[in-house]
């Protein structure tokens, strides 16, 4: 994806939250590709801590990108881990957007021959077992300063499961990657990451 579509995406993202927040919703333009289906995240950060303030998403490519991205901004501000973000905290807030790419199980044998097949800073990674599904983006493992195995971990703890969880029989990996376009600031320059 290009720079200028990653740009329309983190302003339509930050146009669908603000009105979200005021009861309203947005209907942003975007450009031809956006109708393609894709999975995305939305993620609303406080600034500038980077505390997480909101993290909605869509991993599979259910929805032609332009709806997953609108859902998952207004799905972001009321995020079940926080109280609802409010109009006034998205003049403090960055918004942040990572269009995936399909996820692929990981196949292997071991728990070491997982581990030697995950990549830091470019995997993100859902686990699936005993009924329970759980994501992480690839930037979180980056951020956290975590090894393969400390994803894993944190992985299947965001499932609910076991920090051993990854390791037991049965337990499924999935793989994906993502283009991550942030804003510098509330409302400031959007780069790539």
């Amino acid at each position: 994806m290009e720079l200028e579509d990653g740009i329309a995406a983190v302003r339509a993202a930050r146009r669908c939250a603000e009105a979200e927040t005021r009861g309203r919703s947005a209907e942003p333009s975007l450009p031809e590709g956006f109708s393609e289906k894709k999975g995305v995240f939305v993620t609303i950060s406080q600034y500038p801590s980077g505390d997480l303030r909101g993290c909605i998403g869509y991993p599979e490519p259910a929805f032609p990108l332009k709806d997953a991205l609108m859902m998952s901004a207004e799905a972001a501000c009321h995020d079940p881990r926080f109280r609802d973000l409010t109009f006034d905290e998205t003049d403090r807030c960055t918004f942040e957007v990572t269009i995936l790419t399909v996820p692929q199980r990981i196949p292997y044998g071991t728990p070491e021959e997982l581990l030697s097949k995950i990549v830091i800073g470019r995997d993100g990674l859902i686990i699936s077992h005993r009924g329970r599904r759980g994501l992480l983006l690839p930037q979180v493992p980056s951020e956290f300063g975590w090894d393969a195995e400390e994803f894993l971990r944190h992985l299947s703890m965001k499932a609910g499961l076991g920090p051993g969880a990854w390791k037991e029989p049965g337990a499924v990996i999935d793989v994906f990657s993502g283009e991550i376009f942030s804003e510098t600031s509330p409302r400031g320059e959007v780069v790539r990451k």
